[in-house]
């Protein structure tokens, strides 16, 4: 369980990192780790007043990571329990000072979300969750559907003639009334061929447990009359939910009553299959799979139903900037919560023209636009944000820096007794390593390696002819710090062990022990 991190707070505070022990160490590991760095950095060690001075500042850091864990790193159950579920930002939630003592970390969660929910409450006004959406229909029929004499003698040319002939406009607001009760305002604009409309409407939405919600609606237009219904969320499972919604729709012809039923499951991370069940004035059987990625989004749809049957399957591609603007294909646009959608209506008939440009057209143009602009935008974008993240982190990267080489400066005295010991028994000597980014892929030989000396920090963990180092980033390790910034990071060992010459290249967050008989490097290598 990986410690929370807030924003771009870079990972080298990872207390288990530091300590170099798992996440489900015992009690006895953790307090032989801390006192093996208490005893590293202690300055009474040296005797150089420089050391003196560089020894003071690690081993206060030391401290404060002793000074977390409540004074005693190895007796607080309570405290530990809290990092492992919620890391570094649950320990700096306010109110842990009034939690009873010797509680189970079950009894620390539900105490962390009583006090999350506070929070959540004196947030609740500043809250809302607007969204909208703008779609514009246009005709284009006359690139494809027509004669070509009746445009000989017009002005322009005989240019076809292409006009938006609908629109739709959806805007909906949220407003939390309690940490239950949801009050939602929506509202519409509809005109297709010089004929339109707008309705109203308003939801009560209640939170009635973790598994389920139920809404209330009634809303008003002069498409439709008033509109009475009632909506019923439920998860059965932790990957299938079902809803349930009725209603009765008031006109000058009656009432029409409605019902519609969805059943949805997980099917995987990213895709959601659903079948929908509806009866009224228009009955069908839906049954639809959506999949969606950072990059794409996919639907396929099959409708039996009366008045209208169908199947329907498309595709959006998507890239995503700064300000959160999202581009797919080349009919929709979303920018935050607005969606801009624009379909084009092409013809009435199936015209292989029409065809072709509905088809192959926007396969080319797709595949020309991901090529000469995505992409590089993309790269473009990717370049920018690690630039800004060194530039933010650039200080705290400057003190770890200066941090790792007091470390090493501090560790030669214990790195000479260790490699003697080690030589006497012809055991596991570090002759060199380095951590950071290695260019290994020939396309990429333009690239520059970004890479730091790491023999000493590790020959500094040897303990009995052995290097163990835990699942973790290795940026948090004494000695270590991030070198590259946002990029990926290996770990490049070349060590000695009962005098044969081994190798092993481990990526970074990666367990790595190490002698390995799979590490040795034959002799004709």
């Amino acid at each position: 369980m990986a410690p929370a991190l807030e924003d771009d707070e870079i990972d080298n505070n990872d207390y288990y990192s530091l300590l170099n022990v798992r996440r489900e160490a015992t009690q006895e590991e953790l307090k032989g780790s801390y006192r093996r760095l208490c005893m590293l950095y202690h300055p009474d060690k040296h005797r150089d007043p420089e050391l003196k001075r560089q020894a003071e500042q690690l081993f206060n850091l030391v401290l404060g990571l002793h000074v977390i864990y409540h004074h005693d790193f190895d007796l607080d159950p309570q405290l530990r329990a809290i990092y492992d579920i919620y890391g570094k930002r649950g320990l700096d939630v306010e109110g842990w000072e009034v939690v009873e003592r010797k509680r189970t970390p079950v009894e620390i969660r539900e105490e962390f979300e009583r006090l999350q929910r506070e929070r959540e409450e004196r947030r609740l006004q500043q809250r809302t969750n607007p969204k909208g959406m703008i779609s514009v229909g246009v005709d284009a029929t006359d690139l494809f559907d027509r004669y070509e004499e009746d445009y000989k003698d017009l002005p322009g040319g005989g240019f076809p003639h292409v006009e938006i002939n609908k629109m739709h406009i959806s805007q909906s607001i949220e407003a939390p009334l309690t940490t239950t009760d949801t009050a939602v305002l929506s509202g519409s604009l509809s005109t297709h061929n010089g004929n339109g409309g707008g309705n109203i409407n308003l939801a009560l939405r209640r939170v009635t447990s973790a598994k389920g919600w139920g809404e209330v609606e009634f809303g008003a237009g002069d498409s439709h009359g008033p509109l009475l219904g009632m909506k019923i969320f439920r998860n059965l499972t932790a990957r299938c939910f079902v809803t349930a919604q009725c209603g009765l729709q008031f006109s000058s012809r009656g009432v029409r009553p409605g019902c519609t039923t969805v059943l949805a499951r997980h099917l995987d991370k990213n895709t959601m299959g659903y079948l929908q069940w509806r009866w009224g004035t228009q009955s069908s059987m839906n049954t639809s799979i959506v999949r969606d990625t950072k990059t794409s989004h996919f639907t396929f749809a099959m409708q039996l139903g009366i008045p209208h049957s169908f199947m329907m399957m498309s595709y959006q591609y998507k890239f995503q900037d700064d300000e959160q603007t999202k581009v797919k294909g080349s009919i929709k646009l979303n920018r935050a919560s607005q969606t801009y959608f624009f379909p084009i209506h092409l013809t009435d008939q199936l015209l292989p023209s029409a065809v072709f440009y509905a088809t192959v057209g926007p396969l080319i143009f797709y595949l020309a636009i991901q090529r000469l602009i995505i992409r590089p935008y993309v790269r473009a974008q990717q370049e920018q944000d690690l630039e800004k993240h060194r530039e933010s982190s650039a200080s705290d990267i400057a003190r770890k820096k200066q941090e790792a080489e007091s470390a090493v400066l501090l560790m030669q005295e214990s790195v000479r007794r260790i490699i003697e010991s080690e030589e006497s028994r012809m055991g596991l000597i570090i002759l060199n390593a380095w951590y950071g980014k290695f260019v290994t892929d020939n396309s990429r030989r333009h690239e520059r390696a970004k890479v730091i000396d790491v023999s000493v920090p590790l020959q500094c963990l040897v303990k009995d002819s052995k290097l163990i180092l835990t699942e973790a980033t290795k940026t948090g390790l004494p000695g270590f710090y991030d070198p590259c910034v946002g990029e990926e990071k290996s770990l490049k060992v070349l060590y000695q062990f009962r005098g044969v010459m081994h190798q092993v290249l481990s990526p970074d967050g990666e367990a790595l022990r190490i002698p390995k008989q799979s590490h040795r490097i034959d002799a004709d290598t």
